[in-house]
């Protein structure tokens, strides 16, 4: 039986973590007006490559001005952290 293991996972595995951004951007039609976009995507902190080229591509191929980006960044899978327990537990 062959298990397909989700790209989200994957990319956990080599480090990228969860990021969300919220971005401000001026409406076209109405540029005194902001619209808030909110874009999510597994991410390598603190560089950022693919928020980077998403924001690229807003400037280049979109109408709406970007205002202000807040970025929020999770790593999911992290090294478990562990102690050394000296004691005997006796359950009954």
């Amino acid at each position: 039986m062959v298990t397909a293991v989700s790209r989200g996972f994957r990319l956990q595995m080599e480090g990228y973590g969860l990021t969300t951004a919220e971005i401000h951007y001026h409406l076209p039609d109405h540029p005194s007006l902001l619209q808030l976009y909110v874009w999510q995507e597994y991410d390598l902190a603190p560089h950022f490559p693919e928020l980077k080229g998403f924001l690229g591509y807003w400037e280049r191929e979109l109408e709406g001005a970007l205002h202000s980006v807040r970025v929020a960044h999770h790593r999911l899978i992290e090294p478990s952290e562990w102690r050394a327990v000296d004691g005997v537990i006796a359950i009954h």
